[in-house]
């Protein structure tokens, strides 16, 4: 298998872009679409024609863009149910965990992720050892719970740690910085958070992105994935309950 090429390239104020290409086929999927215009530039830029469009969820920055895309290039477009069903946007083909979706030669393996949304998923090829996680996990941080509760977000982000540690995490937002800040006031002994939040501080000085992000990075220092972790259990007071120690990490980031 040739490896795929993942082009990366901002939109809107603060999301990301994705286009992933398998130049055996020349198939090129887009990855959600915040922003049509430049989404379809930078395929132009880069020679490529989007044949697919892979949604992770329903919110207006992940598939706002399908119809004018799909009108431009006549693409397919595959996600949750929840894309056509609450924002009514165009999709071909609903997917669901365990399904598997085919990019030329590339198998990508549908994980449900539900509780930013009730219906969200991850895009993980396990040949290419990446995976695109939409708003279920960030560098240093995970998605709000707009619909769904602790127990489910936690369920889903328990899913994800499963993956290989090499694996390359895109996700779809530079809220790094930021997180890095919250994830500090948690876990300020932590000396693998400390040593990242200065590389973060570094990168986004000079304007540098800080993602891609890996499994093994964010095992490691991401306080909403060591849920688990005793000593951070203690220090939020909920010492034996990965749930519940997740819930007030989370209620302490939204208030924070």
């Amino acid at each position: 298998m040739t490896a795929p090429i993942v082009h990366m390239f901002p939109c809107l104020s603060d999301n990301y872009g994705f286009l992933i290409h398998d130049p055996e086929t020349e198939e090129t999927a887009c990855i959600d679409t915040p922003e049509a215009g430049a989404i379809l530039a930078e395929a132009d830029a880069m020679g490529w024609k989007i044949t697919q469009i892979w949604n992770t969820h329903w919110h207006p920055d992940h598939a706002g863009g399908n119809a004018e895309i799909q009108d431009k290039t006549g693409c397919r477009i595959i996600g949750p149910a929840e894309v056509k069903k609450r924002l009514e946007a165009p999709l071909d083909q609903t997917v669901e965990d365990g399904d598997s979706v085919q990019l030329g030669a590339l198998t990508a393996d549908i994980i449900a992720t539900p509780g930013h949304t009730l219906g969200h998923i991850v895009y993980h090829i396990p040949e290419a050892r990446l995976a695109f996680v939409g708003d279920t996990l960030f560098a240093l941080g995970c998605g709000r719970l707009f619909e769904g509760d602790p127990a489910q977000m936690w369920t889903s982000l328990s899913k994800l740690k499963t993956l290989p540690s090499e694996t390359v995490i895109y996700c779809a937002h530079e809220y790094t910085a930021a997180n890095a800040a919250f994830a500090l006031s948690v876990d300020a002994d932590n000396s693998a958070l400390l040593a990242y939040a200065d590389e973060i501080k570094a990168a986004r000085a000079i304007d540098k992105p800080t993602v891609p992000t890996t499994m093994a990075k964010e095992l490691a220092t991401n306080p909403f994935l060591r849920a688990d972790d005793p000593s951070l259990q203690a220090f939020v007071g909920k010492p034996g309950d990965a749930v519940a120690a997740f819930g007030e990490i989370r209620a302490r980031k939204d208030n924070f």
